[in-house]
């Protein structure tokens, strides 16, 4: 299965929606839709997992570095997440990178905390 990428500008925050599976052959598209939404000088946003299926660590390599990136600037913002299924948080958890960003029950929660 592939992967969808869908993204919604609100007033202060970015929803970055990922259906699918991030994997070594999709991972670039988040990397990019990330890094679109950074150059455009956004620093909040909002992944929601909810519909992902599996994230390899190609995936956590483009989340970290959005989280990276954010962080850098001197309005410093966050990469927040939402609705991990049990199976993408597990890949989060073995990876140690639980720690590293928020994580919400849904996006609404996560839109909300900004």
């Amino acid at each position: 299965m592939t992967v969808k990428i869908d993204s919604k500008q609100y007033k202060h925050v970015d929803l970055v929606q990922v259906t699918g599976r991030v994997d070594s052959s999709t991972a670039p598209l988040l990397d990019q839709e990330l890094q679109k939404i950074i150059k455009e000088g956004r620093n909040k946003i909002v992944v929601d997992m909810a519909q992902t299926e599996y994230v390899s660590s190609a995936g956590l390599r483009a989340l970290l570095a959005a989280q990276k990136a954010v962080r850098a600037q001197i309005m410093a913002g966050d990469v927040r997440l939402a609705g991990m299924t049990e199976k993408v948080k597990k890949a989060f958890e073995l990876a140690g990178f639980m720690e590293l960003f928020q994580s919400f029950e849904n996006s609404t929660d996560a839109v909300g905390s900004f």
